[in-house]
């Protein structure tokens, strides 16, 4: 910095004056940059910021942004932040005036792409044994790219066209029996394949009624059971009395009072007092699947009792 002086000569007076001069190579101010993370997950953002003077907010800076020096176009050039979702080199400087006077560059914060971890393929309902005709829901998770744009790739057992969303419903048969997995793609970039989860698909079952006692006295109480395969996986039980139909030689099966969905396995009927026969069936899941109708059980009283062939 230099001041020189300088004399006016008027006709009345003499006008002493002095001029500042600034040496054009004095150092430009450098703005600082920081990032609330440097790590960002695929689909996901950082945010930069850029201060030339952080204690003025009225100094009347813009900020220009640049990422591997290409610069960065942004909505708000005064604003000092912006959102970063590409990995790279990024900096910044600050310019105002007309013409634009600019600072130096900040130095270099570098923001790096995290990948998510191997995907997870699941089973909706999750129950170890699935049966012919139930409908299940198998979807493809990725942890820690929440939020990001993925494609979905497939192996599975029996996919003509494999869906690109990251889950699909099937209503199985036993050719759904087999291996699953997925993959995630967002543009170029592909997951690892998720490990194997196997769908086993069984025959529709039939469960097992037994009564106790078979035979009784009338007016006394007969616990019917129904057992299924797997009995902790959700099932809820139906309870029926057979309604023997002598010309067909057959039955029709009447729903028993409160015997609709039970949670119980077992079903009590009270004040017996003639012979009858009884079937039962389970539900689950939603839209419930429903066994077969299990083999007619009879409860044999010394009181009135109808013989039929079912």
């Amino acid at each position: 910095v230099s001041i020189q002086f300088f004399k006016l000569n008027c006709s009345h007076s003499v006008i002493y004056f002095y001029v500042l001069i600034l040496n054009g190579n004095a150092a430009k101010p450098k703005p600082t940059l920081s990032a609330d993370n440097t790590a960002v997950p695929v689909g996901g953002s950082v945010t930069l910021t850029c201060s030339v003077n952080p204690s003025s907010s009225s100094s009347g800076w813009k900020y220009y942004w640049y990422r591997d020096d290409t610069p960065v176009d942004v909505a708000s050039p005064s604003n000092g932040q912006i959102s970063v979702s590409q990995e790279g080199l990024y900096k910044c400087r600050g310019g105002r005036g007309n013409p634009v006077y600019y600072t130096e560059d900040s130095s270099d914060v570098t923001v790096t792409e995290t990948f998510p971890s191997k995907p997870t393929v699941t089973l909706q309902p999750s129950w170890t044994q699935i049966y012919s005709g139930e409908t299940v829901t198998v979807r493809c998770e990725i942890q820690g790219g929440e939020g990001a744009q993925w494609t979905y790739e497939w192996r599975a057992a029996k996919l003509n066209t494999p869906p690109t969303s990251n889950e699909y419903r099937i209503t199985v048969t036993e050719s759904d029996s087999g291996g699953y997995s997925c993959r995630g793609r967002r543009d170029y970039f592909f997951s690892e394949w998720s490990d194997i989860i196997t769908l086993t698909v069984s025959y529709k079952p039939r469960p097992v009624l037994t009564v106790s006692p078979s035979w009784l006295s009338p007016g006394a109480s007969v616990t019917l059971n129904c057992q299924v395969e797997h009995p902790s996986a959700g099932w809820s039980f139906y309870w029926y009395k057979a309604v023997p139909d002598l010309s067909e030689k057959s039955s029709s099966y009447e729903l028993l009072p409160d015997g609709s969905g039970t949670a119980q396995d077992s079903y009590i009927i009270h004040g017996q007092t003639h012979t009858a026969g009884y079937v039962c069936r389970a539900g689950r899941g939603d839209p419930e699947y429903h066994t077969d109708h299990s083999q007619p059980k009879f409860v044999w009283s010394a009181g009135q009792f109808v013989i039929f062939d079912l």
